[in-house]
């Protein structure tokens, strides 16, 4: 869990809460080139993914988790004292690569500490790990903020960069793995082994879907709300905190309920709430926007929890990892091209709102594609 919030919800998402700071601070107040720092970071972990795929039948799996970690912390490290924001750039580019070494070997390696009925929960935990990094990060970005002003961002990094050390140290001296790697082959960038799991090309555009239009919104929900939505620094930092709130619960809710009424079922529903919660966020009120937060949140970790978990069951341990990164590598080419076209989209229209209705209409196609998958009763 903790490595999961240092890969993802420092690494990766820490950036969204910073946009509107970072921005004003190195990008002469450009939303484009927001947009394009925030597609170097996801290009990495698109690069990184790749080389998951080759990696994780030659490496166990907790060595890469080991080996993401030594990245991830450093790119950290290394952002709070960037000036420029083509170093920055190289900064988020060693986040993104050490966030795909992490996450993907990271749901198999929780699940298997669980009987095969309740694996759901065991990859949901993992979530939650990056819901509580998310609040962590809203809430230092406010305290770092009233602090420092717009320079406070680079404290926020600092500060994650210390947390990552901790949780490198520990992962070092205590982790462990009961699985090897047999260095079975997957095909090219995984796809061999990912056409192994029943429903895969179904699964796979679903998480691609989920790729694109979650980055819309992780990616510029502060900015929308202060922006467009009239919110104060500290108030849309709150917002994003109540999205690491229903983060950390997530995993926890979602993974139950698939490991009881089903993958597919849980997926469809997941897609569906995260849709009705973009247009909560929409309505500009705060009791909506609260709401819409802590749904989005809710869904953001428990749907590729969901995801992960449904690769899990139809993967062998000799096939997961190549599987589950070609799946990846689908999810990793929407992300590129996400917040490049949210933060373009932003500058024609003079406002995130149209970047937000896409978003809530991708969540239908995600859903629509979801269903799309096997019951689990035909897949086994």
């Amino acid at each position: 869990m903790a490595s999961a919030a240092t890969a993802q919800a420092f690494g990766r998402f820490t950036y969204g809460v910073l946009l509107p700071d970072i921005r004003d601070d190195l990008l002469g107040g450009s939303n484009t080139v927001a947009g394009r720092l925030g597609t170097v970071n996801v290009a990495a972990y698109l690069l990184g993914t790749l080389a998951m795929s080759w990696l994780s039948s030659r490496l166990d799996q907790v060595m890469l988790i080991r080996i993401g970690l030594v990245i991830s912390t450093t790119g950290l490290a290394l952002a709070s004292f960037m000036s420029n924001p083509w170093l920055l750039a190289l900064t988020l580019f060693a986040m993104g690569l050490g966030g795909a070494m992490i996450w993907i070997p990271s749901p198999r390696v929780a699940a298997m500490t669980l009987p095969e009925s309740r694996r759901g929960l065991g990859v949901g935990l993992v979530g939650s790990g990056i819901g509580i990094g998310i609040m962590a990060s809203g809430w230092l970005a406010t305290a770092m903020a009233n602090r420092y002003g717009i320079d406070g961002w680079r404290a926020v990094y600092r500060i994650e960069a210390a947390f990552g050390l901790v949780v490198l140290v520990g992962g070092l001296l205590v982790f462990r793995s009961g699985e090897t790697t047999t260095g079975a082959r997957g095909g090219v960038g995984g796809f061999g082994a990912l056409r192994t799991v029943p429903g895969w090309a179904a699964i796979t555009g679903s998480y691609a879907a989920y790729g694109f239009f979650y980055l819309l919104v992780m990616g510029f929900l502060v900015a929308h709300l202060e922006e467009d939505a009239g919110f104060s620094e500290s108030r849309a930092s709150l917002m994003f905190s109540l999205v690491g709130f229903g983060a950390s619960l997530g995993g926890l809710v979602l993974g139950p309920i698939s490991d009881r009424f089903g993958r597919r079922n849980t997926m469809v529903a997941g897609f569906l709430a995260f849709g009705a919660a973009i247009l909560s966020i929409l309505t500009a009120q705060l009791a909506l926007v609260a709401v819409g937060a802590f749904v989005v949140g809710l869904m953001f970790a428990g749907v590729p929890s969901t995801i992960a978990a449904y690769i899990v069951d139809n993967t062998s341990p000799e096939r997961y990892g190549q599987a589950y990164a070609a799946a990846t590598l689908a999810f990793g080419l929407a992300q590129v091209v996400s917040p490049q076209f949210g933060g373009l989209i932003a500058d024609l229209a003079g406002s995130f709102v149209p970047v937000f209705v896409i978003a809530a209409i991708t969540t239908v196609a995600a859903a629509v594609i979801a269903s799309r998958t096997p019951s689990e009763r035909s897949a086994r």
